[in-house]
């Protein structure tokens, strides 16, 4: 890869910047292949923590759990959970929220492609400088007196 400026230009780039387009990028590229799946984001985010061995989930849990993503937001939650009942892909008896078989299959080929498009952002990137990034990140939020949390 051909970087766009020397490293003592790159030392003197933005943050802002560089960390917008980067999440611009990978979020434009993810939501377009989750999209070809027939998916959103954010009904790959609830079919994926419903697929978990302990059983059904309590629908505020979830909701409680994912409305910080990328500031979905619990209306935008809500709705998309209303999304995944309508496709079949989820199953609500008692507030409790179960993936169905179809949303199990559904699941299933989106972690499949979760983890292609996982590969395809990190060719070139070792686990050292990818632990390196994530760490200057997070003390760039933490001081600009940022909050971030992810599950």
């Amino acid at each position: 890869m051909e970087y766009s400026h020397t490293d003592a230009e790159l030392i003197k780039q933005p943050i802002g910047y560089w960390s917008w387009a980067a999440y611009n990028a990978v979020v434009s590229r993810t939501r377009g292949a989750l999209a070809e799946l027939g998916l959103t984001q954010p009904q790959w985010w609830v079919l994926a923590q419903l697929n978990n061995p302990d059983g059904p989930r309590v629908r505020t849990e979830v909701t409680d759990l994912l409305h910080g993503y990328l500031d979905a937001g619990r209306e935008v939650m809500e709705a998309e959970i209303e999304g995944a009942v309508e496709h079949g892909w989820i199953i609500e008896t008692d507030g409790r929220l179960a993936l169905t078989p179809e949303g199990l299959a559904v699941f299933t080929k989106g972690a499949a492609l979760q983890d292609e498009l996982w590969a395809e952002r990190h060719a070139g990137i070792s686990d050292e400088e990818y632990l390196t990034t994530i760490k200057a990140l997070q003390r760039f939020i933490h001081n600009t007196g940022g909050q971030a949390w992810h599950h």
